[in-house]
C-alpha cells in the first residue's frame, strides 16, 4: 500500500501541469514589455538568416547534397513552417517566457517540461557556440588566419573530436555579446536590427553580384568532370542522391532555429498573442526565400565539390579574382554572424528564468537586474557555457547537435499542440446513467460522430496521438535503414513500413473524426490534426538521419539534466507550487476595502 501511494504521488508530481491565472501582478512585470513586431521580425531574420548562409549552404554542397542543398533547405523550411504554425498558435495561448518549455508544461505536465527545457538549453547553447564559430571563422579568414596559424603552432589540440586549436576569438566574443544581452533588452534589440539590416544588405549583394556568374553547367556537372580523389558523388543536380537531399536538409534545419528565440519574448513583447504569432510567419517566410536563392548562387557561381566549407563565400570571390566583393562580403557575414548570435543567445537565459520560476532549476537563475529588467546572472553563466563549446569543438559536430536538439523541441511542441486541440473543455454533467447498457451503447456509437469534447473523447485522442507518434518512429527508423538491408531481410522490413504507414494513417483519420475543443484563440492551426502529425513524421525521419555519435553526445547531457531533476527540481518545484497555493489562499482570504 506505502509502495503504491508512493508511486501515485511521485506520478502526480511528474505530471503537475501549470496554470498562469492566480499570477499576481508584481509576478507579471518582473520583464519589461518593450518589444514590437518589427522588433520581433528583425530579431527572428538576425537569429536565423546568418550561419545557413554563410557557412551552412557551403558545408551541405560540398559533401552532402550538392547543389540539390537549394532542395534540402526546401525541406527544412517546409518541417520548420509546419513547427512553426504550431509554435505561432502556442505563444497566441501562453504569452510567456520560456517558449516550448512553457507550452508543454501546460499541455502534458512538469517532467516532459523539464525535458523539453533543458533540451532547449543545451541546443541553443550549442547553437550559439557554433554560431560564435562560424564567425570567428570568417573575421580569421578576412585578416589571414592569424589565430589559426597562431594558435595551430603554440596551443594545438590532439583530442579526438574536438577542434584542432583553442578558438579564443569566439570565446571573447560571446562574452561580450552576453554582456550586451544583460545591459538590457531594449538595447540589444537596436543593435540586433541594425546589425540585421547590414546582413540583409549582404545578402542582397551576393545575390546581384553572383547573378552575373552563374553557370548552368554547375548544376549538371559529370562524374567525369570531378577531380580524382574528391568525394564528388555521381555528378549532377543530385550527386548524393535523395538520401543526401535528406540528411542535407537534417543539417539545414540547424538554420532555421532562429524563429524559436520569437517565442521566447512573451513577457517582453506588446500584445504577445497577436504579434508573436505574425512574427514567426514572416520570419519563416522571409528566410526560406533567403535561403533558397543564395543556396542557388551560390553552386551555380562555383562547383559544388570545390566549395569551402568554413567560408564558401570569400573563397570564391577571391578565385573569381574580386577582392572588393570578397571584403564587402566578408564583412557583411561577420555583422550576420554577429546578429545570429544575439538571437541565439537572447532565448537561453529566459529558459532558464522560466524553469528557476518554477523551481525547477536554481533559485539564482531567475534573479532580474532592479535596473536592466534582465536575468543578468543567466545571461552570463549562458554566455560563459556558450563560449567554452565554441572554443573547444568542431563546427561541423555543434552543428548536428544544434539540429538534433531543434527537432526533439519541434516533435515535442506537436504533440502538446494536439493534445490540448483534443481536451476535454466541456463542463455540463451526463445526466445519464453512466452505468447502463444504454449509455454504454450510445457513447461508443457517438465517441466519433459528437461535436463537443469530453472525457472519453479526450482519452481516446491521447491513446491515438501515442499510437501515431509510435507507429511513425517505426516507419522513420526502417525507411532510413532499408538500404542497408537486402536478400531475406528486405521484404519484412517492406512489411513493417506498409504496416506503419496504415496503422498512422488510421490513428489520424480517427483523430480527424474526434470532436477538438472550441476555444477563441487569436491564431489557430489550420488543417489539424493533419500539419501536427505531418510535422512529427518529418522531425522524426530528420532525426534519424543524424549520426549515432550525435545522439550520444546529446543524450549525455539529458541524462546531466535528468538528475538535476531527479535531486533538485522535483522536491523545489512541489514546494513552489505549495508556496504559491498559499499566496493564492491568502489573497482569496484578504478583504477587500471598496472605494
Amino acid at each position: 500500500m506505502i509502495h503504491s501511494w508512493s508511486g501515485k504521488k511521485l506520478y502526480q508530481s511528474l505530471s503537475r501541469k501549470k496554470t498562469f491565472a492566480t499570477e499576481t501582478k508584481q509576478e507579471k512585470d518582473k520583464l519589461k514589455r518593450v518589444l514590437t513586431i518589427f522588433d520581433l521580425t528583425a530579431l527572428g531574420i538576425g537569429a536565423t538568416l546568418g550561419s545557413g548562409v554563410y557557412v551552412l549552404a557551403g558545408t551541405v554542397a560540398k559533401s552532402i547534397a550538392g547543389p540539390a542543398v537549394v532542395l534540402s533547405f526546401i525541406v527544412a523550411a517546409i518541417v520548420s513552417s509546419f513547427a512553426g504554425v504550431c509554435y505561432a498558435e502556442f505563444a497566441g495561448r501562453v504569452p510567456k517566457a520560456g517558449s516550448a518549455y512553457i507550452y508543454s508544461y501546460v499541455a502534458v505536465g512538469e517532467f516532459i517540461a523539464f525535458i523539453i527545457g533543458w533540451n532547449m538549453f543545451i541546443e541553443h547553447t550549442i547553437g550559439t557556440a557554433s554560431a560564435a564559430k562560424a564567425m570567428t571563422n570568417y573575421l580569421d579568414s578576412l585578416l589571414g588566419d592569424p589565430q589559426k596559424r597562431y594558435m595551430k603552432a603554440h596551443f594545438p589540440m590532439h583530442m579526438q573530436f574536438m577542434g584542432e586549436y583553442p578558438d579564443v576569438a569566439s570565446f571573447l566574443f560571446l562574452m561580450f555579446i552576453a554582456l550586451v544581452m544583460a545591459w538590457g533588452v531594449r538595447k540589444s534589440s537596436t543593435l540586433n536590427t541594425v546589425f540585421t539590416a547590414f546582413n540583409l544588405m549582404t545578402v542582397g549583394t551576393v545575390i546581384v553580384s553572383g547573378l552575373f556568374f552563374v553557370k548552368i553547367s554547375n548544376w549538371n556537372i559529370s562524374k567525369s568532370e570531378i577531380p580524382p580523389g574528391v568525394d564528388g558523388g555521381n555528378g549532377g543536380f543530385a550527386p548524393f542522391g535523395w538520401s543526401g537531399i535528406i540528411a542535407g536538409a537534417a543539417r539545414c534545419f540547424y538554420g532555421f532555429i532562429g524563429f524559436e528565440s520569437i517565442s521566447t519574448t512573451g513577457e517582453e513583447t506588446k500584445n504577445p498573442k497577436k504579434t508573436i504569432p505574425l512574427a514567426i510567419v514572416l520570419t519563416l517566410v522571409f528566410v526560406t526565400s533567403a535561403y533558397s536563392i543564395v543556396a542557388s548562387v551560390l553552386t551555380l557561381m562555383w562547383p559544388y565539390y570545390d566549395q569551402d566549407p568554413n567560408a564558401p563565400f570569400p573563397v570564391i570571390y577571391e578565385n573569381l579574382g574580386l577582392p572588393v566583393i570578397k571584403y564587402m562580403v566578408t564583412c557583411g557575414a561577420v555583422f550576420a554572424l554577429f546578429t545570429s548570435l544575439l538571437g541565439c543567445l537572447f532565448p537561453i537565459p529566459r529558459i532558464l528564468y522560466a524553469m528557476s520560476c518554477d523551481g525547477l532549476l536554481f533559485e539564482f537563475l531567475s534573479m532580474v537586474n532592479e535596473r536592466t529588467k534582465t536575468p543578468v546572472i543567466a545571461t552570463m553563466i549562458c554566455g560563459v557555457g556558450a563560449g567554452i563549446l565554441s572554443s573547444i569543438f568542431n563546427l561541423e559536430q555543434l552543428v548536428d547537435m544544434t539540429s538534433i536538439g531543434t527537432l526533439i523541441s519541434y516533435l515535442i511542441v506537436c504533440i502538446c499542440l494536439l493534445v490540448l486541440r483534443y481536451r476535454d473543455t466541456n463542463t455540463a454533467i451526463q445526466d445519464i446513467d453512466s452505468n447502463s447498457d444504454d449509455y454504454k451503447m450510445f457513447k461508443w456509437y457517438s465517441l466519433f460522430n459528437t461535436k463537443v469534447t469530453n472525457l472519453d473523447t479526450q482519452y481516446i485522442s491521447r491513446v491515438l496521438i501515442l499510437i501515431y507518434t509510435f507507429s511513425a518512429c517505426v516507419f522513420c527508423i526502417s525507411m532510413v535503414n532499408i538500404d542497408c538491408y537486402d536478400g531475406a531481410f528486405y521484404f519484412p522490413l517492406i512489411i513493417v513500413i506498409a504496416v506503419s504507414i496504415t496503422v498512422s494513417l488510421l490513428s489520424m483519420l480517427m483523430l480527424h473524426r474526434l470532436p477538438q475543443a472550441i476555444e477563441n484563440l487569436a491564431f489557430k492551426v489550420p488543417l489539424v490534426p493533419f500539419i501536427p502529425c505531418v510535422s512529427i513524421t518529418l522531425n522524426l525521419y530528420l532525426m534519424m538521419e543524424l549520426s549515432i555519435k550525435t545522439w550520444i553526445r546529446f543524450g549525455v547531457g539529458l541524462i546531466l539534466g535528468v538528475f538535476i531533476y531527479a535531486f533538485y527540481g522535483i522536491h523545489h518545484s512541489l514546494e513552489g507550487s505549495k508556496q504559491r497555493a498559499v499566496k493564492n489562499e491568502e489573497n482569496k482570504n484578504t478583504p477587500r476595502i471598496s472605494s
